[in-house]
């Protein structure tokens, strides 16, 4: 057992609640004495830690079933690795690093209980935080349980250029789809759905009407839809989705700045007349499947065949404008910021 004498660590406040596109004037960086580690606790310092669009819903004062809204005045909380400095527990000693859910600030104390020890050797740390972190977990769980790919089906994949579509079009593609479809953002990314993450059409939904161009690329229709975006993105690929049809509906970051009521898809009644499936999915309902992907994940970044990429911010000041990037889709792959 370590301990630290006198620590002073910085970290993000939720300063205000924004009404429609966060700004940063809705955040505050703040210094804080950190607490000595109790019995059966750790001390991190944090090395990196991730930013995700839907911290944008915890902004909200609004209830949630799964995670509550972020506190005015207290630090944000999300996802972040770092290194063991103080431990008062026998299971995770000083020196490992952990994943842990204390991201946005420098130290984070906590029970040894609630941090996961992670192997460096299998990949670099940040991995955790991305293809080996949730994001990853979430487009393994969707493609194999939520909306199962099957041999030679046809899927399409919204934000196919995040931290999620990334991996999700690759996981299509290995566990058997016969085309692989993904929409992103602009040239630059729908350029590197085709050259870097192996997509067979990459659609811009900035270009024009993104039913339009999802007709157009699958004219016989598609098998499985994985939707980040909501909107018209969903109502597309109901259209689209041929008879016994399946949906993992993951996000809708369409809708996270809304000030109203967001209109649902016009064309649900395709969902009786095709019978399809259209499943909801929250990653903390899979998080025994961890082992199971992360040994598989772990080879596919090794031998090259899991393309990643990272947007990184370098300092934890710089956290804040990650996340409203993130929520611009000015990231390609995996939004960072590297404490």
């Amino acid at each position: 057992m370590t301990s630290h004498s006198t620590l002073t660590g910085r970290e993000i406040r939720l300063a205000a609640r924004p009404v429609g596109e966060p700004a940063l004037t809705d955040f505050a960086l703040a210094e804080a004495p950190v607490p000595q580690p109790r019995d059966g606790q750790i001390l991190v310092r944090n090395t990196w830690m991730s930013v995700d669009p839907y911290m944008r819903g915890r902004m909200n004062d609004v209830p949630s079933p799964v995670l509550p809204p972020f506190k005015l005045g207290a630090p944000l909380e999300g996802s972040a690795v770092g290194e063991v400095i103080a431990s008062r527990s026998a299971d995770v000693p000083v020196g490992a690093t952990v994943s842990h859910f204390l991201g946005w600030r420098d130290y984070a104390v906590l029970d040894a209980a609630a941090a996961t020890v992670v192997d460096t050797a299998l990949a670099p740390v940040q991995a955790y935080l991305g293809a080996l972190g949730a994001t990853g977990l979430t487009a393994y769980a969707a493609l194999t349980d939520v909306a199962p790919v099957h041999e030679g089906d046809v899927v399409f994949v919204s934000a196919a250029a995040g931290a999620v579509g990334g991996v999700a079009g690759q996981l299509a593609r290995k566990l058997g789809a016969a085309k692989v479809i993904g929409s992103a953002g602009g040239p630059e990314k729908t350029g590197k759905l085709l050259a870097d993450f192996g997509f067979d059409a990459a659609l811009d939904h900035r270009a024009g009407p993104i039913a339009a161009q999802l007709a157009d690329a699958a004219p016989d229709g598609i098998d499985v839809y994985l939707d980040s975006v909501g909107g018209d993105h969903l109502e597309a690929a109901i259209d689209a989705l041929n008879v016994g049809g399946r949906a993992a509906l993951v996000g809708a970051i369409s809708g996270y700045n809304a000030t109203a009521p967001v209109p649902g898809p016009a064309n649900l009644v395709q969902i009786v007349y095709k019978q399809l499936t259209l499943r909801g999915m929250q990653v903390g309902a899979y998080l025994h499947l961890f082992p199971e992907y992360i040994a598989k994940a772990a080879g596919w970044l090794a031998d090259g065949t899991l393309h990643t990429e990272e947007t990184v911010y370098d300092g934890l000041d710089r956290a804040p404008a990650a996340l409203l990037g993130n929520l611009r889709g000015a990231n390609t792959g995996k939004t960072l910021v590297r404490l």
